[in-house]
């Protein structure tokens, strides 16, 4: 079933996440330089507003994300999906945190590089968990035009067809229906060569 959390037929979680994800590195990656410049106000400064943009941001993409959690069918992919959820409700309860802590002058840069560091972490196991669902189980995935994709390659066609189901093992069923057509032209060129043999030797006689 086609995620009901969608534009122009294509997910909205996916198009929020990378908000987040990048404004927090971009967070981490200023309170390091703050820890290598003679003046580090300024990148702590913009470490600061980049923590808030992305708990902001995540906050954005936890909605929809929460519509295609509330959507899925089947046990396996739901207890995936569950986990992504709690691993980035902590990520996100974590630099809230940071933040708060920052803003009141009550952790010290150090603890707080740390902290953004853990949290991190965690936002990339809870990444491998998003795509651990969308690669191994094909939500959100149009399964006829993934396997038109396989066979054909890609082309710019919206909204056609079906989305996979919300189970485990579509991947290995998707590609299996994509290399249907791939084998159905060997067959028919194999057939068309043993015609032509056939009528060779006709021919010779």
């Amino acid at each position: 079933m086609r995620t009901p959390a969608q534009l122009a037929g294509h997910p909205i979680h996916p198009m929020l996440v990378p908000i987040p994800i990048g404004l927090w590195l971009f967070s981490f990656a200023c309170d390091v330089i703050a820890t290598r410049v003679a003046e580090p106000a300024s990148w702590v400064t913009a470490s600061e507003y980049a923590m808030v943009g992305g708990i902001l941001g995540a906050l954005a993409a936890a909605l929809p994300g929460l519509v295609d959690l509330l959507s899925l069918r089947g046990r396996p992919i739901q207890k995936t999906a569950i986990k992504h959820m709690v691993l980035n409700l902590v990520v996100v309860a974590l630099f809230a945190a940071n933040a708060w802590l920052r803003l009141q002058d009550s952790i010290g840069h150090g603890a707080s590089l740390a902290l953004s560091a853990v949290s991190i972490a965690l936002l990339g196991v809870s990444g491998w968990l998003g795509g651990k669902m969308v690669y191994e189980a094909g939500v959100a995935v149009n399964a006829d035009d993934a396997a038109a994709t396989r066979a054909t390659g890609w082309q710019p066609d919206r909204n056609r067809g079906r989305p996979a189901s919300q189970g485990f093992g579509t991947g290995h069923a998707m590609a299996a229906d994509s290399a249907r057509p791939s084998r159905d032209r060997n067959d028919g060129r194999a057939s068309a060569a043993r015609s032509e043999r056939d009528t060779d030797r006709d021919s010779g006689r």
